[in-house]
């Protein structure tokens, strides 16, 4: 049966985790099999991790360190980074992880979500839609690269698009909100979910507990994902990895 899942999101810079905002000012937050390890004690729900130098830099993804953080991993794994071929990403799946994340390769060869989704089922396919809104009016544009490359494209259309190509889930991530800890855009998740039957993530924003509640309750059945939420604990941001506790999670994932 379908729930919604609390999800930490761990951005990967030089083999170290990071914490952005607004895709920038990248901090140094730990080492991601430290990390991994802690939420394995915490019980998380899933994780996300995501290789944000990888396309960037045009290379493949470092499968040897994802292998290592998959054989320590107990709980559904989903990675993101540098994936531009089928091939890579069957690699990754037979690692051990459970699902792979697509971005920019999606805008330039949509057709492997398909070629993928059939080879490996559409559970295992994610696509990570990087959003920001207009400056003016109420449209959201899709970018790729840490936020550096506009798309043309409709993000709404295309959301809808990646998912008739059969993706499994769609990841909508807010440039905008990134690393600002005020709350998720939940109009502009609320604009994409209302289009969309398959599971969607949102990510960026949250600061609190009080925020993953409010857009569960909000959108009912979502991913809620963070990531200064559980790489920061109080006002002045010291790092200390962290999860809700079991009967935290309860009352967050309960719906009036």
């Amino acid at each position: 049966m379908l729930r919604s899942r609390i999800i930490p999101v761990l951005l990967m810079h030089q083999k170290g985790l990071v914490k952005t905002v607004n895709f920038k000012e990248g901090k140094y937050v730990g080492d991601p099999l430290n990390a991994v390890k802690i939420f394995n004690e915490q019980e998380s729900d899933e994780l996300m991790l995501l290789d944000i130098d990888a396309s960037a830099e045009n290379r493949e993804p470092d499968y040897k360190l994802i292998e290592n953080i998959a054989s320590e991993c107990r709980m559904p794994l989903c990675y993101g980074g540098g994936i531009k071929k089928l091939e890579q990403a069957e690699r990754i799946l037979q690692l051990g992880v459970e699902k792979v994340s697509l971005s920019s390769i999606v805008f330039d060869s949509p057709q492997i979500v398909t070629e993928l989704a059939e080879r490996v089922g559409s559970q295992s396919v994610v696509v990570c839609l990087d959003i920001k809104k207009r400056l003016l009016g109420s449209k959201y544009d899709c970018y790729t690269i840490n936020a550096k490359n506009k798309q043309k494209v409709n993000s709404l259309e295309f959301a809808k698009k990646i998912q008739e190509l059969g993706a499994g889930e769609i990841v909508i991530n807010s440039i905008d909100n990134d690393g600002m800890m005020k709350g998720y855009d939940l109009t502009m998740i609320r604009k994409f979910k209302d289009v969309l039957s398959i599971p969607v993530t949102a990510v960026g924003g949250a600061g609190s507990h009080d925020d993953l509640k409010q857009l569960i309750d909000s959108e009912k059945l979502i991913g809620a994902a963070a990531g200064s939420l559980f790489v920061f604990k109080g006002k002045y941001k010291a790092v200390l990895i962290n999860y809700p506790s079991q009967s935290a999670k309860q009352s967050i994932l309960s719906t009036d």
